[in-house]
């Protein structure tokens, strides 16, 4: 039986939440539960804007708990850690991204795939083992177990990385699982998003030669100039599509509307792989022939376990790999999700909680 969270949390927290599918945020109170003994608390100071907040809090996957406090690229300060606690003490910078929770004894989560559990617990709008309901990072404090923490190193700046908690992780785990984390290999990236441009970034760390794929030839200059890509490939421009055939060992598709995949396969070199990235609204339609012609792969790839997580974030902090944000006021979220919905960012809004949210009476 579900508890009421009054009868299972204690602590006294604010934030923003839907509290409908209209999806607009407005102030919320709401309680955490005491720090436990292997549980860190944290203040949250930044919360990146994903695009699956914007689903969450519109109802659109079908799952949604109102009311619901989204957010799950959160980075902050620790206040208070539990007596069995080991890595992190008061102070420690540290991040939590998309997960909370998850059974840890399955194949996957002995495996360091967390992520794939089948009871995974996801950092907002689930239940945890108490019954409530959990509450993400548009809000001043979580408590987290400490497994589900990460280290956020001193050269990397909070707020840019934030995103990498999920942008980053979700980009990075397909680069390294599919192999195309290899020096000399040619990479597609199609978006030039909030996971696109991480993409290229990661992919170009690894000594990749990176193709951006994109309907936008306005985005050739930001790509081949700002971020670093060697090639750029307009996908409506068919001169240029038959010119890229079979040229690319691997492209890391970030965009989550629908658009045709038969192009991209053809891009490929035999044994290349398309790994899909983004969730449309519509299944995808596929033809198998150009999948057997060049034994070629279609897979898909989501965040990562938390030791992969904390590779990611070192690794960022090795090769200086930042997201490019606009940081907004916490007042300024429902402006924000719409810009997002019209593609009006470049490339993540990051919220800065700690100077900006206040308690709502």
């Amino acid at each position: 039986m579900t508890r009421l969270p009054e009868e299972v949390h204690y602590n006294k927290a604010f934030g923003w939440a839907a509290k409908d599918s209209s999806g607009v945020l407005s102030p919320f109170n709401f309680f955490t539960r005491e720090t436990g003994e292997k549980d860190v608390t944290f203040k949250v100071l930044y919360c990146g804007i994903c695009h699956s907040d914007l689903h969450m809090v519109k109802n659109e996957w079908g799952n949604s708990i109102y009311p619901l406090v989204p957010g799950h690229e959160i980075v902050g300060e620790v206040t208070e850690i539990g007596c069995k606690v080991q890595k992190f003490k008061a102070g420690d910078r540290v991040g939590v991204g998309c997960m909370v929770g998850s059974c840890h004894s399955c194949d996957n989560c002995i495996n360091n795939l967390e992520n794939y559990c089948p009871k995974m617990i996801f950092t907002y709008g689930t239940k945890y083992y108490d019954g409530a309901v959990t509450h993400g990072g548009y809000s001043n404090t979580m408590v987290v177990d400490e497994h589900f923490v990460v280290s956020i190193p001193e050269n990397l700046p909070l707020d840019a990385t934030a995103p990498l908690l999920c942008a980053g992780i979700t980009v990075y785990s397909p680069l390294r699982f599919y192999g195309l984390d290899k020096p000399g290999l040619r990479v597609g990236v199609v978006g030039l998003g909030g996971l696109g441009h991480l993409a290229v970034k990661f992919a170009k760390a690894m000594g990749t030669n990176v193709t951006v794929i994109s309907t936008s030839p306005s985005k050739q200059k930001e790509a081949l100039e700002n971020l670093g890509a060697d090639s750029f490939l307009v996908s409506r421009d068919q001169d240029q599509l038959q010119d890229g055939i079979g040229t690319l060992d691997g492209i890391i598709d970030t965009v989550s509307t629908q658009h045709p995949l038969l192009p991209l396969l053809g891009l490929l070199k035999s044994h290349g792989k398309l790994v899909i990235l983004g969730i449309p609204g519509k299944p995808f339609e596929l033809q198998v022939f150009p999948l057997i012609q060049g034994r070629k792969l279609i897979g898909g790839s989501m965040i990562g376990g938390m030791k992969e997580t904390q590779e990611m974030i070192d690794f960022a902090a090795e090769h200086n790999i930042k997201t490019d944000i606009e940081v907004i006021a916490m007042d300024y979220v429902n402006t924000a999700i719409d810009r997002l919905l019209k593609g009006d960012v470049k490339y993540r809004f990051v919220i800065d909680i700690g100077n900006t949210l206040r308690p709502s009476s």
